[in-house]
């Protein structure tokens, strides 16, 4: 009966699953940002590459 107790009064389980969302969520996040930012980011690259042939003969 001891142990039942303490089975149930164990959070650790809880706590791994509050990780695993929270860091879900961010993942979410970035993945969505980066989904945003994708043409700007994609623009950026295309100057940067069309100065960099400019400076390189």
């Amino acid at each position: 009966m001891k142990n039942f107790v303490l089975f149930m009064n164990d959070e650790s389980g809880a706590t791994a699953i509050e990780y695993a969302l929270l860091a879900g969520l961010i993942g979410v996040g970035i993945v969505s940002a980066a989904s945003a930012l994708k043409g700007n980011i994609t623009s950026l690259f295309a100057e940067i590459g069309v100065e960099l042939d400019k400076a390189i003969p």
